[in-house]
């Protein structure tokens, strides 16, 4: 089963995303980018979102209105960067579940070391939405997956700014089942694990960390 990637073509997460890489954006900035850019990734990642109709009363005349149906959705965020898109996107579901994956990418061995875990209830009735800014190496957008499905998720998707090549096709030989919804596919990694032409550490730029 080979994995689906969607490349969002959207104007404004372009525009967004090209001020992001731009090394003078100041931190501020680049936070603030982040939350508006997490905003418009939900909207097309939530688009095909199932509805059902519910009686209701306007101020004129009854109607079946549609709503969401099923349990509300559960975001879960790679800590730390992933938290900047969180915020964007719950500003677009702010009813939605969250879980938190706390993971870390060794720098010698580039793999993912967990420190933290966390999920909702019923996840196994959600859709949950894994986020993280940057598809690098794919070990720890795997990890976090692995971590998910074995708290119960069975219909999971993952959400990045950036994607390497390389980061795909690991994630996808590891999880062909999740689609990736991701803002732009870049050239590939360096030598340090790093993507390229990229945007830096979204952590380190989103938190004035080095």
């Amino acid at each position: 089963m080979t994995g689906e990637v969607v490349e969002i073509q959207h104007p404004l997460i372009k525009h967004k995303l090209s001020m992001m890489r731009d090394k003078t954006t100041s931190t501020l900035e680049f936070r603030r980018l982040m939350r508006e850019i997490g905003m418009l990734l939900a909207y097309e990642v939530t688009r095909d979102l199932e509805l059902t109709m519910q009686r209701i009363e306007t101020p004129m005349t009854a109607m079946d209105a549609p709503f969401l149906d099923g349990k509300k959705l559960c975001l879960a965020p790679i800590l730390r960067a992933g938290l900047g898109l969180l915020e964007g996107m719950l500003d677009l579901v702010p009813a939605a579940r969250v879980a938190h994956i706390g993971l870390y990418r060794d720098p010698k061995t580039l793999q993912a070391v967990e420190y933290y875990m966390k999920a909702p209830e019923l996840i196994d009735e959600r859709l949950v939405i894994v986020i993280d800014p940057m598809l690098a190496t794919g070990n720890s957008a795997v990890a976090a997956v692995d971590r998910i499905k074995e708290q119960g998720a069975r219909r999971v998707r993952f959400v990045a700014l950036l994607a390497a090549p390389e980061g795909l096709k690991r994630f996808h030989n590891a999880h062909p089942d999740v689609t990736v919804h991701v803002a732009a596919i870049d050239e590939r990694l360096n030598e340090k694990g790093y993507i390229l032409p990229g945007l830096g550490d979204a952590g380190d730029r989103m938190f004035g960390t080095q």
